[in-house]
């Protein structure tokens, strides 16, 4: 039964071949995040973002026919450390429920960036799911970031 369990973390760590400024911008460019956003093979459709406090986000994915939305607002946008905002997901048992993710970017050796993703409040039985996103999302991110240097 949902609801029962503890809310779950779910936390991603990568070093990326970019400064923080740099990564930081790919979190808010809705035209580049449709090339690493969601693990393939699902893929966003649209993207929609308004990158301020406050401000909402929406991205609609197609994962091989299936259609699922994800929305949230901003919480925080501290350039080039750090933006969290809130993540509801249509396909989850409960759509409603809301979870958190906070980026943190850190400097690390010459022009790279430590990359750390927290998806927090998860319901738990999806934790181990978007956690394996996450990574994969990183993995797509780190290709985009190596395709422009």
């Amino acid at each position: 039964m949902t609801g029962d369990r503890e809310p779950a973390t779910a936390v991603v760590q990568r070093v990326l071949p970019a400064p923080p400024d740099v990564v930081y911008d790919e979190w808010l460019d809705a035209e580049g995040m449709a090339e690493w956003m969601c693990p393939r093979p699902a893929r966003p459709t649209k993207i929609d973002l308004e990158p301020r406090v406050g401000g909402r986000l929406r991205i609609d994915i197609d994962d091989q026919g299936f259609q699922l939305q994800v929305t949230g607002t901003y919480l925080d946008l501290n350039r080039p450390h750090q933006l969290s905002f809130t993540w509801k997901c249509s396909d989850w048992p409960e759509p409603d429920h809301e979870s958190v993710v906070t980026v943190v970017l850190r400097p690390h050796g010459d022009g790279h960036t430590l990359m750390t993703i927290r998806h927090s409040l998860l319901p738990a039985e999806v934790a181990d799911g978007h956690r394996q996103g996450w990574g994969g999302v990183a993995t797509q991110l780190d290709g985009r970031l190596n395709t422009r240097i």
